[in-house]
């Protein structure tokens, strides 16, 4: 059995229209041990055509991890959520829906559409660094993800 971890530098793809989110999630990352390159996208339709350019060229990497926020212009989490489920021709990396709705709605509706975690945007910007720690010890360090598409 191959182990489908992320090497180093990990790929994330930031979906996150407001700037100082994109901000306090980089700066958070940046205090764990793992390094992290980010390639960010502030709304829903430059996300999907991210995964398609993924597709499509050699040169775009397949991130290891999204970071989707559920409120974006153009396109919501959601849609993107249903697409990326649907249109793939690969399993999707994990997608961690970071939002700042705490609705039990949002929650269900999320993981309906096959989201692999919901997480709850931190209230104080301290709280971003355990954030960033506990993705990085469950969702890079421990878990196994689906093979990266040829």
């Amino acid at each position: 059995m191959s182990d489908h971890r992320p090497t180093e530098p990990v790929d994330i793809l930031l979906v996150e229209d407001n700037p100082g989110d994109v901000r306090l999630t980089k700066e958070a990352f940046k205090s764990i041990d793992a390094k992290v390159e980010f390639h960010t996208v502030m709304d829903g339709k430059a996300a999907t055509e991210y995964f398609d350019l993924c597709e499509s060229e050699a040169k775009t990497p397949s991130p290891d991890l999204v970071l989707l926020d559920l409120n974006l212009p153009r396109m919501d989490g959601f849609t993107i959520l249903e697409l990326l489920r649907s249109e793939l021709e690969y399993p999707p990396p994990p997608i961690l829906v970071l939002s700042s709705s705490a609705a039990h709605e949002d929650v269900l509706e999320s993981y309906d559409r096959a989201a692999n975690a919901y997480l709850t945007k931190p209230d104080h910007p301290d709280e971003f660094d355990a954030l960033a720690q506990a993705i990085e010890e469950f969702w890079i360090d421990a878990v196994q993800h689906p093979p990266t598409p040829a």
